[in-house]
């Protein structure tokens, strides 16, 4: 049995299904390392210009699997520290590799986001709930700290300071309601349509230009890091003026807009 399904449902798009639902798609090696060969083989699919990631059963993803028995591949000759080190790396490059794919990432969270499976779905760009959805950083319920996989980077950056510290040290859940309220995920769905409205988003993203959409990504995760609005500006500038020099796509669009059609960008 496969733990990651990937599938191309419609053109331009791969959907990857975590496939562990009996376990809620808990992080164990046998998931997480094949979804790192995904995140792999859709970098390199020239045709995939928008990611969907998902989970499959009543679950997104339920964070560390606590009865794995599984261990981490190629430890082979290493003494309990290192493979402590490779284990930890195989899941801290989770979200780094979603960040760092050309294309856009969309999470389409189907019920419980966990521990990990919260830190996962705060990788993507954009975040889409099922009504079903809830979220936990559960770190801190196990003993733990709540801070994992980047989520002390990116749930400020989401939700503002207070709201993200609250979360992080109460251990509490966040409902997919209140996760919308406060710009955790872009909107909730019933379950029923999450994945059709996860691949209409897609689709209207992959009417664009595919090059002006992946220089996009790019510049937001920058300007999250970026120190000033001077520079900011200076990065925007010079990706704008890159992709109008070395394109046709504004005169398509013109051209377009002119005829009254959708515009083909051909980049």
């Amino acid at each position: 049995m496969s733990f990651v399904r990937v599938e191309k449902p419609r053109p331009h798009t791969t959907v990857i299904t975590m496939n562990r639902p009996e376990r809620m798609n808990s992080m164990s090696f046998e998931l997480v390392v094949p979804l790192h060969e995904a995140f792999a083989a859709v970098a390199n699919d020239n045709d995939t210009t928008c990611v969907i990631l998902t989970g499959s059963g009543r679950g997104f993803c339920s964070g560390a699997d606590t009865q794995d028995v599984e261990p981490p591949p190629n430890i082979e000759g290493l003494t309990l520290t290192r493979i402590a080190t490779r284990a930890m790396t195989i899941l801290a490059q989770l979200v780094p590799t979603m960040r760092s794919l050309p294309q856009p990432v969309i999470c389409a969270v189907n019920g419980a986001a966990i521990g990990g499976g919260m830190c996962l779905a705060l990788g993507a760009d954009i975040r889409i709930a099922g009504e079903s959805a809830y979220f936990r950083a559960a770190g801190i319920n196990n003993g733990l700290t709540a801070t994992e996989l980047g989520l002390s980077f990116l749930l400020p950056r989401a939700i503002g300071s207070s709201r993200a510290f609250e979360i992080a040290l109460s251990g509490r859940d966040v409902s997919a309601e209140e996760a919308e309220r406060i710009g955790l995920v872009s909107r909730v769905v019933p379950d029923a349509e999450l994945l059709e409205s996860a691949l209409d988003l897609a689709g209207q993203i992959n009417g664009w230009s595919a090059q002006g959409v992946a220089l996009t990504k790019r510049m937001m995760w920058a300007g999250l890091e970026t120190g000033s609005l001077a520079a900011a500006v200076e990065l925007e500038s010079h990706t704008q003026l890159f992709v109008r020099m070395t394109t046709q796509n504004f005169e398509e669009a013109t051209r377009a807009r002119k005829e009254g059609r959708k515009p083909v960008f051909r980049d």
